[in-house]
């Protein structure tokens, strides 16, 4: 018994002694030959390095040297922090970074990095479907459900079943479903070559002729069609927070709204009023966003599904008109309503969603009147306020991209196009500012899903670039990326699944995960916060030992833990906002033409 415990602290204390004190962090996926390469070394110590090694990740051997580190000081409890520059290293192969006796995990160099990443995302949208979830292989949630707030069809049953989950519960927004929606549509417009047919229009295995992203895109506006069954008729969400009483399977409902265990479920009317049938009520001001949100949607699909449903692209661009005009008759914000809990999506803009679907109309039906309008209201907001903030309320500034900016910068018209791109810079300056003196040029606020801001920040970067050709804000969207792949304090890609062999969220709080045991692949989980947020939720635990624990500050905090609903929870909505960016640097891995240092 002595020798075993002699044994027992011989391995022990020199652990303890030489615990790992500095990192390097990279991004897990990999990088395109041509693309900005920056790794970041952090330290519990004080580092001075002056160079650093690039190896061969099978033979070990030095292939590359780099001098190029900035230094950024102490940051969020590390004593040092730099920035490792090896843009200038190009050659294909797979590699691994060193300084002193610290590596960086191994990366691939390849103008295939981001090879079917964006169809991967897909695999967590098609988990979100409701009415049929094929990751089940089951259907569920078949009697949605019972009107409220509409004195004329109040308990009323109407037929709302599809769409999909919002996140690891089991509601339906149509805030989060029609931009998820527009988002999955809008990369496949810009980017069609990039995605696949290898599933139905069910999400089930096997070809049908149609682009998976767009069979997907249809399972929601099929849903959406039934939430605006007619004009001036519509339906913001289906259930409430009652959902969150206990994890479960979605084809195994046991919540009780008042119809009976699992036997339908609140269908809220859009009233331009503020609502809440239990203890706490939101503060709806009008009608605009949700509406707005609709005709955006529906006229982006009237245009893409012509080709595959004409008769469908007929129904939903005569909604989309109609739905527009609606949106102007009560101008003001619907946001989501609640039951037991005070967490809401307290969305305080719409002008944004007004310009999208005016500009969206424009492009549909070439009214030049749309176009005067979606000019008007992009100038009320020239800027997202949260880029630049150092905090928001939850899902305040949402969408969290105006990619009605975008396409008004792309008019060709000179003043039109000249104006918004001013705004495109504008938002993209502040985010810059706010992050340029730390190591990962992060400046975007840590609220609740601030890995959604780091997806529109990069959105809006890549697309600024693509128009203009200037590389102002070309480092912090690699940063940003990067951040989401590894490039962080915790090491992590925030992407279940992604890359296959990294490190990613294990225990995501998600109840099918939680109740099946199977990874959820693709989804984007909601990513750090500050940590007085998270000591401020509602029913936050850990239920595990923090792996990330050395990692963690009073500043930030970010756990691989199910009962953090805060920082590890994928969405419907930042996981499809992905969908642009990945398909545009596969896109752009294509196009890179063979340099010196390639094969």
């Amino acid at each position: 018994m002595k020798l075993k415990s002699f044994i027992l602290i011989f391995f022990i204390i020199p652990n303890l002694i030489f615990a790992q004190k500095s990192w390097i962090r990279i991004n897990q996926l990999g990088y395109l030959q041509n693309s900005i390469k920056v790794a970041v070394l952090i330290s519990k110590e004080k580092l001075n390095p002056n160079s650093f090694e690039l190896r061969d990740a099978k033979t070990g051997n030095v292939l590359w040297k780099g001098t190029k580190i900035k230094s950024y000081g102490s940051w969020d409890g590390f004593k040092s922090t730099f920035r490792l520059y090896f843009s200038n290293f190009k050659k294909k192969g797979t590699y691994y970074l060193r300084f002193s006796n610290i590596n960086s995990p191994t990366f691939r160099i390849n103008n295939d990095v981001y090879n079917g990443t964006a169809d991967f995302l897909l695999k967590y949208i098609r988990e979100q479907q409701e009415g049929y979830n094929p990751f089940l292989r089951d259907s569920d949630f078949t009697h949605d459900g019972f009107v409220v707030d509409n004195p004329r069809n109040e308990g009323k049953y109407i037929d709302v079943k599809g769409g999909w989950a919002d996140a690891g519960d089991h509601l339906k927004y149509v805030t989060t479903s029609a931009t998820a929606d527009y988002q999955l549509m809008f990369a496949y417009e810009m980017n069609p070559g990039m995605f696949t047919d290898k599933y139905d229009k069910n999400g089930d295995p096997g070809a049908n002729g149609i682009p998976d992203i767009l069979d997907e895109a249809k399972w929601g506006l099929n849903w959406l069609v039934k939430m605006n069954p007619d004009s001036g008729i519509m339906y913001n969400q289906v259930a409430d927070d009652r959902d969150h009483t206990e994890f479960r399977l979605p084809d195994h409902d046991s919540v009780n709204y008042g119809y009976g265990k699992g036997l339908g479920r609140p269908v809220y009317f859009v009233t331009g009023k503020r609502q809440g049938i239990g203890k706490y009520k939101n503060r709806t001001t009008g009608v605009s966003s949700t509406a707005a949100k609709f005709a955006s949607t529906f006229a982006l699909g009237a245009r893409l599904l012509k080709k595959y449903y004409p008769n469908f692209a007929k129904k939903i661009k005569i909604k989309a008109i109609q739905a527009y005009e609606f949106a102007k008759t009560d101008l003001g914000v619907t946001q989501t309503a609640s039951y037991n809990s005070p967490y809401f999506y307290e969305e305080s803009d719409y002008v944004d969603d007004l310009e999208l679907a005016a500009v969206q109309l424009y492009k549909t039906l070439n009214d030049p009147e749309y176009l005067k309008e979606a000019v008007y209201w992009g100038s009320i907001e020239p800027v997202k306020p949260w880029m630049g903030a150092d905090t928001a309320r939850h899902y305040q500034w949402y969408p969290f991209i105006n990619l009605g900016h975008y396409l008004l910068a792309e008019s060709s018209d000179k003043n039109i196009s000249k104006e918004f791109t001013r705004y495109l810079w504008q938002g993209l300056n502040r985010i810059k500012n706010k992050g340029k003196n730390n190591p990962f040029l992060i400046g975007i606020p840590f609220i609740w899903c601030s890995n959604n801001l780091v997806s529109a920040a990069i959105t809006q970067a890549n697309l600024y670039r693509k128009i203009t050709n200037d590389t102002t804000f070309a480092e912090m969207e690699a940063a940003l990326r990067d951040w989401l792949f590894g490039v962080n304090p915790w090491g992590t890609s925030f992407i279940i699944g992604l890359p296959k062999n990294g490190v990613y969220p294990s225990d995501p709080h998600s109840s099918i995960f939680l109740i099946t045991h199977r990874q959820i692949d693709g989804g984007l989980v909601d990513g750090p916060v500050y940590g007085t947020i998270f000591k401020r939720l509602v029913g936050l635990k850990l239920y595990k030992p923090d792996k990330y624990s050395e990692f963690q500050s009073k500043y930030l905090v970010y756990h691989d833990d199910h009962g953090d609903y805060s920082t590890n929870e994928p969405t419907l909505d930042g996981t499809a906002s992905l969908a642009y960016y990945l398909s545009a640097m596969q896109a752009e891995g294509k196009n890179i033409k063979k340099n010196r240092n390639g094969k």
